[in-house]
């Protein structure tokens, strides 16, 4: 049943699945997107993470299927003045990524613009004592709904909701993030810009890097208002701590958001997703030599991947059994498993799906 208020700013809804626009599209429904918006002459923005000019089935860039199923929901709902802005990183370029990654054909089809941030204006802001230049066609917005991939980073571990909004920042810009060190100036850049909605693709989002190439197959999507404990929430499930992930503490400190995941309220609208399909190559390959997986859907199974790849080398070293998951072993028993269909296993991780973090803890735990 769809809910009525909307939705609260320390709920995260998560549904799993395949059909991504129509995920999108429930996700909106549940979260009354259109009484969040208000007025429907404002101007809104979909910013994917389009950081390279690669598909999204390489874990690195938004599926076009996602800010398409918004579109649909926004113009069902009498809001018109919509456009997809992104600026991919510094080296390449914006126009090749809305062709390779879907979105020029989506916004031919959907009648929406397309805004280059990197080829526009900007303007220097105060982000609560550090300047920044930010592109004007981002400030413009007056909604923004943020569509980053839940992915790894090799420099700040993880990318998301935080981290998406430097595609609305001059390439200069970018560069000096870097030079700072990344944590401080992602932080500040959000104590400006908007994040009004937040619609997460975690379909296949890398292991480890922002331009892909290792993806961990999902099949989930989720939703927030908060940028910090969307983060939060993201980095528990692909095995971090905040500890781990100093720009989410820091925004938390700016008061850009809360990264409280006990106070926050988890709802699944489905029961879980489908059976793992993919076969996994590169790094993930290799992890997945120490699984043993029957019939495990695909959240649980990217949680376990996740865990493993925070192991190192010598954690993997001490594993002395491989890992069961999956729906063909309820009700069995065994020595070492995850998830609830492996509660009957001498030494098992509890939950459906659990997070990363948590199997990480139990992995060690159990070494």
């Amino acid at each position: 049943m769809i809910r009525v208020t909307a939705m609260e700013k320390n709920e995260i809804l998560v549904i799993y699945g395949g059909d991504m626009a129509a995920m999108a599209i429930r996700l909106a429904e549940e979260a009354d997107l259109a009484g969040l918006i208000g007025e429907r002459g404002k101007r809104i923005g979909l910013k994917p993470n389009l950081v390279v000019s690669r598909p999204a089935s390489g874990g690195a860039t938004t599926h076009p299927e996602i800010a398409a199923g918004l579109i649909a929901y926004l113009r069902k709902n009498g809001f018109t003045n919509l456009v997809i802005l992104e600026g991919s990183w510094a080296g390449d370029s914006t126009d090749k990524a809305f062709t390779v990654c879907g979105y020029r054909k989506l916004a031919s089809e959907a009648g929406v613009g397309l805004i280059d941030t990197k080829s526009g204006k900007t303007r220097a802001c105060d982000c609560k004592g550090m300047k920044i230049e930010i592109c004007e066609s981002a400030l413009a917005l007056d909604f923004m709904i943020n569509l980053p991939v839940m992915k790894g980073h090799c420099q700040t571990r993880l990318t998301c909701a935080l981290k998406n909004n430097k595609g609305i920042i001059p390439d200069r810009e970018k560069r000096r993030f870097h030079s700072l060190g990344l944590t401080r100036p992602i932080a500040h850049l959000n104590t400006a810009v908007r994040n009004d909605f937040i619609v997460v693709d975690g379909i296949c989002g890398d292991l480890d890097f922002e331009e892909g190439g290792n993806p961990v197959h999902a099949g989930r999507m989720f939703a927030a208002r908060d940028p910090v404990l969307c983060d939060a929430w993201a980095a528990a499930q692909m095995g971090y701590t905040l500890a781990d992930i100093p720009y989410i503490g820091l925004a938390e400190k700016l008061g850009v958001g809360s990264a409280d995941l006990h106070g926050a309220k988890v709802r699944e609208l489905n029961g879980g997703s489908a059976a793992v399909s993919a076969r996994p190559g590169g790094k993930v390959s290799r992890l997945a030599a120490h699984i043993t997986e029957d019939r495990a859907c695909s959240a649980c199974y990217a949680a376990l991947v996740f865990a493993l790849s925070r192991m190192g080398r010598n954690g993997l070293d001490r594993l002395r059994e491989k890992v069961c998951v999956g729906q063909g072993f309820r009700q069995k028993s065994g020595k070492l498993g995850v998830g609830q269909c492996t509660a009957g296993f001498k030494a098992s991780c509890p939950g459906c799906p659990p997070s990363g973090a948590d199997i990480l803890a139990f992995l060690r735990g159990s070494a």
